[in-house]
């Protein structure tokens, strides 16, 4: 880290030997690379200060409850638990987990929902030197089975709520490790179960001395975030110690101070709240916690408790949007919002019907090695991936041509990766500038699983890098854009067909509350046909008057190749706990008016609309489609 910075350093006093008029004549876009390292930079000097002092998240929680004792730490279904309250709950956490005699980075499971209780709980087992395995509490039978066994748990601490108990009572028989039920006691707690209620009513409150935890190393995984699980069972991402230090810098970018209140409606064991979680510690500020998101409470919420930092993330916007208006949408204390997943076509009218200053959009995976950031408020765009960035990064990161029948980078006729043309879509993928960092790999499962993600030998023998598996895109100024995640982009009368892009445009139609696009495979054809999963606004009722509007609206907006050969009518979006569009399910179903129950249509050339797709009348359809 400290050599990233005195290459930035050193950068800078280069640029700083030409005069302005050059510079700016020479390179045109190198005045926001500026800009950038004047943020950046702070946050690359409290990381490399952390690393070296060995400062985990631990210790700044410890610091900002010694420094802001009666302050605010959680605000929490309008009860507000202090910093002192919450090291005290950690503490008893802390002492329980002692006497279990676990070794430094061995794993406890955590199956609990948002509430300060998850934050006391993972800042005790962290007091002890334990890592732990944030369990998605929205998973069932086979899929929370697996989560919990890859996580190599010791022990797991289940939430008080009933659907919790009844979704772990369903596995337990395959379960042998310990399991502490919270919100019951000695008298009515269930065979199978430990009380966690009893332990914590009797666990002293004494600190655990410090020394116990001496063994932790920056590469000791601090926390497992599961993947959402969309190709495959869900993977536990590795957060060490040394990248909880990295998330606890991001917001950061965002201006963040002891004076500031965050708001996070993301459930705590996806990485966009551990963010906020550890930003929050750093710094002594508040966090504004809900146990689910809800587009109607939201900036009700902000307003009462006087947000001053907001998250989003995915398609949460847009359902903001959704909201009917009111003259108190513009008031509130929101300084910026930061997140990632707002799409170009609402980001304009959200930031200006709800007068939000500054929109901070970003780019990065839990397991991945590098992250974008757009701080300058350039609608559309994630961040930048200019040259002189490139160049002061020691992990250099880059867009290269793939193939779209392998999702695998294009090679030349060395063998070598091929970098993308300005505007023309490539794969992402990110340097390692840190190896040692990510010896266990990027996720918990053994070489296999962590070898699909590296692409090697990519412009020189030995070198590797992260594949994201993300098609991405720059502009002539080199800011960076998100199109579509590998797969997501189909290919159609030899032609590639971005998801995002085609639901951009349907979006655009004043009825559509949001599309979900994805390619279909019709027997006897080459590729997959495009299809959009339509959602109406509330007010709107279906008829078929709105099929020919739709229809006209792509021939004008779309190349032939780009418009959807079907549509099927939704009554609500599927959407992932994060906010992200589910497509799995759908792309399985195609377009069989056997299985598919919504109202289903393919266009017509002919008559320039849309008509219905049926079992009667499939048969003919797919006939003439191999003609």
């Amino acid at each position: 880290m400290p050599r990233t910075r005195d290459k930035v350093l050193m950068g800078l006093g280069g640029v700083a030997g030409l005069s302005v008029a050059a510079w700016q004549t020479m390179f045109p876009w190198l005045k926001y690379d500026l800009q950038y390292l004047k943020i950046a930079k702070k946050a690359g000097e409290k990381i490399a200060h952390d690393v070296a002092n060995q400062r985990y998240v631990i210790d700044m929680f410890e610091e900002s409850a010694a420094k802001y004792p009666n302050k605010p730490m959680i605000i929490f279904e309008d009860r507000e638990y202090t910093y002192e309250f919450m090291n005290e709950q950690a503490k008893k956490v802390a002492n329980i987990a002692y006497d279990w005699k676990f070794k430094t980075g061995e794993t406890v499971a955590m199956f609990l929902q948002n509430s300060p209780a998850f934050v006391w709980t993972f800042l005790g087992l962290q007091k002890v030197g334990l890592s732990i395995a944030f369990i998605n509490y929205h998973n069932r039978s086979k899929p929370l089975l697996h989560t919990i066994k890859v996580s190599k748990a010791r022990a797991m601490i289940i939430g008080p709520e009933e659907e919790l108990y009844h979704a772990i009572e369903e596995i337990r028989p395959e379960l042998d490790i310990p399991l502490y039920l919270c919100g019951s006691s000695g008298t009515n707690i269930p065979e199978g179960y430990i009380s966690w209620e009893d332990l914590m009513l009797t666990s002293p409150g004494a600190e655990i001395c410090k020394s116990y935890r001496s063994s932790y190393t920056l590469i000791t995984p601090c926390i497992y975030i599961f993947t959402s699980g969309t190709t495959g069972l869900p993977k536990p991402a590795i957060v060490n110690q040394a990248k909880s230090i990295a998330f606890s810098k991001f917001l950061t970018f965002s201006g963040i101070s002891a004076d500031d209140t965050i708001y996070t409606i993301t459930p705590l064991y996806h990485s966009a709240a551990s963010i906020a979680l550890f930003s929050v510690m750093d710094a002594g500020a508040t966090m504004v916690l809900r146990v689910k998101f809800s587009a109607s409470h939201y900036f009700e919420d902000c307003r009462r408790h006087k947000v001053s930092i907001a998250q989003y993330i995915g398609e949460l916007a847009r359902y903001l949007l959704h909201v009917p208006e009111s003259p108190e949408d513009g008031n509130h204390s929101i300084k910026v919002m930061i997140g990632n997943g707002l799409r170009m076509d609402i980001w304009e009218k959200f930031q200006k019907r709800f007068k939000i200053p500054r929109i901070v959009e970003f780019f990065g995976a839990t397991e991945g090695t590098v992250a974008f950031i757009n701080t300058w408020g350039k609608v559309g765009s994630c961040g930048r991936l200019s040259p002189f960035l490139n160049r002061l990064n020691p992990g250099k990161s880059y867009l290269v041509r793939y193939d779209r029948k392998t999702d695998a980078p294009l090679r030349n006729k060395e063998g070598r990766c091929i970098p993308c043309n300005i505007g023309e879509p490539g794969l992402l993928i990110g340097g390692i500038a840190n190896p040692e960092l990510y010896a266990e790999g990027f996720y918990l499962g053994g070489k296999a699983v962590n070898e699909k993600k590296y692409v090697r030998n990519a412009f020189t023998q030995g070198d590797a890098f992260f594949n994201y598996g993300d098609l991405m895109y720059m502009d002539k100024d080199y800011f960076l854009y998100f199109k579509d995640r590998v797969g997501d982009t189909f290919r159609w009368k030899g032609e590639n067909v971005s998801t995002n892009e085609v639901a951009n445009v349907l979006t655009g139609l004043p009825f559509i509350q949001d599309a979900n696009v994805y390619g279909v495979e019709i027997p006897g054809t080459d590729g997959r046909a495009g299809m959009a999963g339509i959602l109406l606004k509330e007010n709107v009722e279906f008829h078929t008057d709105l099929l020919p509007k739709i229809y006209h609206h792509c021939e004008e907006n779309l190349p032939i190749y780009a418009r959807p050969l079907f549509l099927r009518i939704i009554k609500e979006m599927p959407l992932t706990t994060t906010h992200k569009q589910k497509k799995t399910d759908y792309v399985k179903e195609g377009f069989n008016p056997a299985i598919i129950k919504d109202p289903l249509f393919r266009v017509s050339s002919e008559t320039k609309t849309y008509i219905p797709l049926t079992t009667e009348n499939v048969g003919q359809f797919l006939a003439k489609s191999r003609l």
